[in-house]
Formats: structure tokens, sequence, C-alpha cells
């Protein structure tokens, strides 16, 4: 029995897609959803002309649609089959296996990009099941992103140095240079200054899973991924929903010695996200300018410097009336002394009480409460006034 028997009886639906069996040493699987992409090529390009890993390389792409996909979806798609299968003929690489999944048209409430990546990444798995590697690692990208000549070395080396990372996220930047229009350079800087802004005042909280949750920035061991139950079905978001989940599991870490670069074109392929919020900002829309209030970041600050304070079990109830108002609202409405009666029942030692207290109050409570106190509590806030006020502390 291997590492992922279970997981592949239970959580995968399709038959093997890929026949031959993998490389004894294979250690690294790109997987790359693919919906309506006419750049594909450039992407794999991009990662032909990578410095070569010590152990092997996969590379799946799933060129996927929905039931309900136009025409217009499916030519794309088989023009990206077409260009991938005369790519593999005329200018393979030696160091990368190529493998293209087409799977039928996805049922119109599942379709998108969690379901293709899922698709990919759970072939992915059987690969590694194959030769039994638990550490093999599922690189998440997406098909409109380059990666820089050093992306597979410096992934193959973050992971060797940190045995105990489940997984970890890439630096990125977007391809805002290719860009024509000055307002869609502007939205852009705006959308990624806020990624930036968002992660940091978690991180200033004292939140310790503060991370990135870039679909085409991250990797994660089979193992890990296999023990969370793998990638969600999400039309959209289900890099966000993997990766707090996972972040409960282990330690992600955090690679900067390379970067990807996503494009920063409008696009149509998913409900919210990049392509959405960049679509209204150039409709006239000037909600990019204005974020989650910085003094709710410092709020939560509060609450988690009570921490050691709340594990003792002293003065609970005076110790929270010393919380601002809009935080001490949302506690109560969410039972939070009650849950806390339980973390604490259940934590023989603090760093269990610390552990359980954030897989209670994680990432999505943390939005939870942000929309909670916003605007009705907090008005939104300038986004340069409100990082550079995060600087500053």
């Amino acid at each position: 029995m291997t590492f992922a028997n279970r997981y592949i009886q239970r959580n995968i639906n399709y038959p093997a897609w890929v026949s031959e069996m993998p490389a004894a040493d294979l250690g690294m699987i790109v997987v790359i959803p693919c919906f309506d992409e006419p750049d594909i090529l450039r992407t794999i390009r991009s990662l032909a002309a990578c410095q070569p890993p010590r152990q092997q390389v996969e590379v799946i792409v799933v060129v996927n649609q929905s039931e309900h996909s136009p025409e217009t979806v499916t030519l794309q798609n088989q023009q990206s089959i077409q260009e991938l299968e005369a790519w593999q003929q005329s200018e393979k690489p030696a160091f990368f296996q190529l493998h293209v999944l087409v799977p039928p048209p996805f049922r119109k409430k599942h379709a998108g990009a969690g379901l293709a990546r899922k698709t990919g990444m759970d072939e992915a798995i059987r690969r590694f099941a194959a030769i039994h590697n638990a550490d093999g690692l599922l690189i998440s990208l997406d098909a409109d992103t380059l990666v820089a000549p050093n992306y597979l070395v410096a992934l193959e080396e973050h992971f060797q140095k940190a045995p105990r990372d489940v997984a970890a996220t890439l630096k990125f930047e977007h391809r805002i240079s290719e860009l024509e229009e000055e307002r869609h350079r502007q939205g852009m800087q705006l959308y990624e200054t806020y990624l930036h802004y968002y992660k940091q005042a978690m991180a200033f909280t004292g939140f310790p899973h503060a991370i990135y949750t870039i679909g085409s920035a991250f990797a994660v061991r089979a193992e890990a991924y296999v023990k969370q139950g793998g990638m969600n079905r999400k039309q959209a978001g289900e890099d966000f929903y993997f990766l707090h989940k996972l972040a409960q599991a282990g330690h992600i870490g955090e690679i900067n010695q390379t970067c990807v670069y996503p494009s920063a074109r409008i696009s149509h392929r998913v409900p919210f996200g990049t392509g959405p919020v960049l679509r209204k900002w150039l409709e006239g829309d000037e909600s990019l300018t204005q974020t989650y209030n910085f003094q709710a970041f410092q709020d939560l600050k509060q609450l988690f410097d009570l921490l050691p304070a709340l594990y003792a079990g002293n003065n609970t109830l005076a110790l929270l009336n010393q919380l601002p108002a809009p935080l001490k609202a949302f506690l109560t409405e969410d039972g939070f002394l009650a849950s806390l009666e339980e973390v604490r029942a259940n934590a023989a030692r603090y760093s269990s009480f610390q552990k359980r207290f954030f897989a209670n109050f994680n990432a999505f409570k943390m939005l939870k409460f942000l929309n909670f106190t916003h605007p009705h509590c907090y008005p939104l806030q300038d986004l340069d006034e409100a990082y550079r006020q995060l600087k500053q502390t």
C-alpha cells in the first residue's frame, strides 16, 4: 500500500490519464489548468528554458471546458491541444515529459479552476504513488504565467533545505510592463499592492499562517496534499481555500529566490479575482483604491496578544472587555467564549492551545471579522494610506 492508496480509491473518479510508468526519480510535477488560453505555448517554453533540476520533471496540462462553454472556447482549446502536440514533436526538451489531459466537458455546477487544478493534481498523485514518492512536489502554475530560469531549481533546493515544510508559496510579479493602457497598469499595480497589504497585515496581527494564495505560485508535497483531502472543486478562490486549509497541517514556506510572472491582462475565466476586479476598474469603478481599514487588523492584534493570558484562564471576561467594541461585538455574535473554553479544555500545553486556537480562529474567521466590521464599524481606507500605516508600525 502506498501513501495515496486510500485517497486514490475515495477521491479520484477518473481512470488514469497517463499509461506509461513514471521515471523512478520523478520528483516534480507542474500542473497547469488550461481554459480558453491562447498563450499556453509561451508558458511551456518558459518552463523549457529553466535550468534543469536534479530530479526528473513532468508537466501536466489540463485542457478543460464546461458542458455549456461557447463554441469559441472549444475552438481555442482545440488549437491549444494541437499546438502542444506540435511542440512535443518539434521542440520537446530533454528534461521534462509533457502530458496533455483533455477531460470530458465538466458539468456546469463544478466547471472552473478548482476542478481543472484538482484533475491535474490528482493525476500527479497517481504518478507519485506509482513510485512511492510521498515527498514528490505538486507545483501549481497557470496557463498565462511565465517563470524565472531558476524556478525549478529554487523549488527543489527549498524543499530539500526545509524538510518539514508541507508546501511553499513563491514570489510573484504580474507582467504590468506588457500593458499599454495607463489605467489598466494603475489597476494592476493597485491590485498587487492590495495582495501585499492583506498578507502583511495578517502577519502583523500575530496570525501564524499569513501566506499569499496565488494559484500560479505554490507547490505542495504529495503526502500533504493527500492528507488534507486534495484540491477542492471551487470555481474560483480554490487556491485560497486549499492553502489556508493546508496551513493548519504544517508550515508553508515562502520562496523569494525565484519568481513567477502572471499575466496582467483582463480575464473572463473566473467569477471573482484579478480579472473581474480589473474589469470593474476599467469601467470606472474606484474600489481598488480602498481596502480594509488598518484599525481592524490592530484590533485583531490586541486579541492575539492576549493568548497567553487567555490560556491561563484568569479573568477572561475582564480581558475581553478591554478589546475594541467592534471586535467584542463580533466575538459575541460568533460564540467566541464557548469556542475558547473548548480549545482550552483540550490543550495541555500553551503550544497546543495556540495551535487549536488558530485552527478555530483561522483565515476564514479573520475574513469574516473584516467583512463584519466594514463598512458599518470601520470605513474602508485608502489603500496607499493603509499600507503606509502598516509599514510604519
